[in-house]
């Protein structure tokens, strides 16, 4: 852990989010970059990504947690979601 950092974690599977909770982690960033498009849970949706607006992936994302990109990680107002490549970049900058 980053010496001065706090780390406050929460299961959303154990506490899920609010829709204004949601809403306000999102922000200004689009909603498809915090959804989890790799999910099963939405391979198994059949759904088509094109026919989803955002708010309809809003109401999924918080009727199945699984379908929010893991982890979500707020350090000052910058968010990182998942855990690919470009994601930990983007943390070891937030953390510098």
């Amino acid at each position: 852990m980053q010496e001065g950092v706090e780390l406050r974690e929460r299961d959303f599977f154990q506490e899920p989010f609010s829709e204004g909770e949601l809403r306000g982690v999102i922000g200004g960033r689009a909603v498809q970059d915090l959804f989890s498009w790799n999910s099963p849970s939405f391979k198994k949706l059949g759904l088509k990504r094109e026919d989803l607006s955002d708010d309809r992936l809003i109401e999924m994302m918080l009727g199945e947690p699984r379908l929010i990109r893991r982890p979500l990680v707020v350090v000052g107002e910058e968010l990182v979601a998942g855990s690919g490549k470009a994601a930990m970049r983007q943390l070891e900058q937030a953390l510098a």
